[in-house]
């Protein structure tokens, strides 16, 4: 079957529901969506591994040519959750207008993987030195089990790898880490006219709100990075739950919060550092105190800013290599060897909202970056563009 022209692969897609949430009821499947781009893929000549990582959900990993090194080309398949009744146009069908492709993973970041199989068809019948590797994880919008399960693996894949996050077309070297955590204070209910009766988990929870926050003042005097522009490391208290009634002491309740560490700071060492605060907290107050982790979370990332990547990310897009705050699987691909990178073509404030769309002036930049990507790492010296 000919692969359709640029505007179909995007629309086809799309148009292929992939959303990745932690509500099982708003959770999809990315197989089908593995599966038509595995398919235009191996039309090209590209080797193509499906890897179940969980029912209905998988990587692809496709590869052309052979040999150690090469080039990682990288992305997602999931999109987050939407609100269908809050866009102009069905989210599921590509729509142009505005000089925009708009529909539902057409920044972040469906509209990856069409960009990169436009750039690559006409360098096939070259040789390639090195090869072609063409990554597409699953559940990077919520567990990032794709991801993790290929750097559990340990599977060396390219000597470079470029993440196609919505940049702007700005190679990006740096980003924070992502923990959310979770506290749970069990203490004992009781009537509110006798304080002897129960005791409150609510007041418990002031306490260790008090303390987090004494964590988070000492972290951003010791930790400060100005490339990003929020400079210091954060901490926010996302949400808590706790008691029923007025006239009951609280017996249970429960904080959800988001802390974004810089690069050089571990995050198991500030979960540690959190549990040393907290349970003296709990013995001193008589309360059942947990804490762990919402998700395993998302490390943070550098890449050196001398690197090869790096550098040449630089020169051809005209760039200095920045920063950005949110997380990516950037960390993953690290684990395995290779120099890592996220430069896109979206842009991130249109992305996870109504109307998510891409611009068309980026395409055909962002096409020809790919091939003096792809020409550096692969092609024969003789054939680079």
């Amino acid at each position: 079957m000919p692969i359709p022209p640029l505007k179909q692969q995007f629309a086809e897609l799309i148009a292929l529901p992939s959303v990745s949430c932690t509500q099982a009821a708003l959770d999809l499947p990315n197989l089908p969506l593995i599966e038509r781009l595995a398919g235009w893929l191996a039309d090209l000549g590209f080797a193509c591994e499906i890897q179940d990582i969980a029912p209905g959900k998988c990587n692809l990993l496709a590869t052309y040519g052979s040999g150690p090194g090469g080039l990682v080309l990288a992305g997602h398949s999931d999109t987050v959750p939407f609100d269908a009744a809050l866009w102009r146009s069905d989210p599921l069908l590509l729509a142009e207008r505005d000089d925009r492709w708009y529909g539902l993973g057409s920044c972040d970041m469906k509209g990856f993987f069409p960009l990169i199989v436009e750039a690559v068809k006409p360098l096939l019948e070259q040789p390639f030195r090195q090869p072609l590797l063409i990554l597409a994880t699953c559940d990077e919008e919520s567990s990032m089990s794709g991801a993790r399960a290929l750097a559990a693996a340990g599977r060396p894949l390219g000597r470079a790898a470029v993440i196609g996050e919505p940049t702007g077309l700005k190679p990006i070297r740096l980003h924070k880490g992502v923990m959310m955590e979770r506290i749970d204070i069990q203490g004992r209910s009781g009537h509110s006219s006798d304080p002897s009766l129960g005791n409150s988990a609510l007041e418990a929870m002031h306490e260790a709100i008090g303390a987090l926050l004494e964590l988070r003042t000492r972290w951003q005097r010791e930790f400060r990075n100005p490339l990003f522009n929020v400079p210091q490391p954060t901490l926010n208290l996302g949400c808590i739950h706790g008691g029923d009634n007025p006239n009951r002491i609280c017996g249970q309740c429960a904080l959800e919060f988001d802390l974004r560490p810089l690069p050089g700071m571990d995050p198991e060492q500030l979960r540690a550092a959190i549990r040393g605060t907290l349970q003296p907290l709990a013995e001193r107050r008589g309360v059942r105190l947990d804490y762990a982790p919402l998700f395993p979370g998302v490390p943070p990332f550098e890449q050196a800013a001398g690197g090869e990547l790096v550098r040449l990310a630089e020169r051809l897009t005209g760039h200095r290599a920045e920063a950005v705050a949110f997380g990516t699987e950037a960390p993953y691909l690290q684990q395995l060897g290779c120099e890592t990178l996220i430069l896109g073509p979206g842009d991130i404030a249109c992305a996870h909202q109504p109307d998510e769309y891409l611009e068309l002036a980026r395409i055909e930049p962002t096409v020809r970056l790919l091939r003096q990507l792809i020409g550096h790492y692969c092609l024969d010296p003789a054939s680079t563009p």
